[in-house]
């Protein structure tokens, strides 16, 4: 039986076709992919909801537990082995948990009330893991400080690593305490954005620097470290360049620092100060942003953003300075890492001379003896 060329197999047929729609189909998968992962999260963040509402009312059934009875940590340890020996394959279940999640219920129904809990468990148990959630209630002072870490790692989506340092940084002190003319300088409500992203001090606790030192030193030491750099100066900061040069008239003048901040929609030039705070850098750092505006700045872009971080500063004098200068302007101070200066290092023994002193020292005892 002969088949007609023209009829071709079922295979066939789809092959061609699917040849001639490829790029439909490439969309269209990727379209499935996306609802993939969509669905993905979701469940995640379900499974984290159910987990945490479980340890939240296993920290309240605890406490009122021991409420009742004068157990104390002893009925903690009760309940551990007995549910450990129910549910052998379930974690979160040990004795340092349990009282983990007793903590967790107990610092915030102390603080805000069982309604206010209520309101604020939505964001706890749909978007924030219990390793993220243990950190916060255990590191913070009071029911502010939790919000605030809280909201900003949602925002910022911080892993825990991320969380801890800013914690330990103590970033909750020192975020939107800078010095700045931001209110009668910029527009709301990037005026209130822009005081609320810069901190006073920065820490630079990765650096380690020997004064005396120069401020290309500085400025060079912490580009060399630019991803921790960024994370200290916090999210939305990107990169541009150090040195950036501006042509103004016939003289050639150099930004130190030039950063872009994606939320705010402007650039941000940062100078570095080794030396203390005076009125003469505010009105030097004006300058620099007067020709950033007309030499860098894309008509779509916010104005152009100071900050000027030194080694000290007077709050009045910081203030004052500012005052009467129409350029938005922030001052901070930063801090290092203190370590020993070379003179004072020189002063001290070698690994040499303290072995030489103890082999001394063990000579003279025998001969003694």
């Amino acid at each position: 039986m002969k088949v007609c060329p023209n009829r071709l197999s079922l295979k066939k047929r789809f092959t061609m076709e699917f040849k001639n729609t490829n790029n439909d189909y490439k969309h269209w998968l990727e379209q499935v992919k996306s609802r993939i992962h969509t669905a993905r999260v979701k469940v995640s963040l379900a499974a984290n909801a159910e987990l945490i509402n479980f340890y939240w009312d296993l920290g309240k059934m605890i406490l009122e537990k021991q409420a009742q009875t004068s157990w104390g940590d002893k009925l903690i340890e009760q309940v551990a082995n007995d549910l450990k020996a129910d549910f052998p394959d379930m974690t979160g279940l040990s004795t340092s948990n349990l009282k983990y999640c007793k903590r967790f219920y107990q610092f915030y129904h102390s603080q805000i009330g069982q309604q206010a809990v209520d309101q604020l468990q939505t964001i706890l148990v749909t978007q924030i893991p219990w390793g993220h959630n243990i950190l916060i209630f255990t590191k913070s002072q009071d029911i502010n400080e939790a919000n605030f870490y809280l909201q900003n790692t949602i925002e910022n989506g911080w892993s825990r690593d991320v969380l801890g340092f800013q914690i330990k940084g103590n970033l909750y002190a020192r975020q939107g305490k800078a010095i700045h003319n931001f209110k009668n300088t910029l527009p709301e409500p990037t005026s209130d954005l822009a005081g609320q992203l810069l901190k006073d001090p920065y820490r630079f606790d990765f650096l380690s620097m020997i004064e005396p030192y120069k401020e290309r030193e500085l400025e060079n030491a912490l580009i060399d470290n630019v991803t921790k750099f960024l994370l200290e100066l916090g999210t939305g900061f990107a990169y541009v360049g150090k040195q950036v040069s501006l042509q103004v008239g016939d003289q050639e003048f150099f930004i130190d620092l030039l950063f872009y901040h994606l939320k705010l929609r402007a650039y941000v030039v940062i100078e570095l100060k080794v030396t203390d705070f005076i009125p003469e850098h505010a009105g030097k750092l004006s300058f620099y942003l007067s020709a950033a505006n007309d030499l860098l700045r894309h008509p779509s872009d916010n104005p152009t953003i100071g900050l000027l971080i030194c080694k000290n500063k007077n709050d009045v004098i910081a203030e004052y300075s500012l005052k009467n200068i129409n350029q938005p302007i922030g001052i901070s101070e930063y801090q290092l890492t203190k370590l020993f200066p070379e003179e004072f290092k020189s002063s001290l023994p070698t690994i040499e001379e303290i072995e030489n002193e103890l082999k001394n020292t063990s000579t003279n005892s025998n001969l003694k003896n």
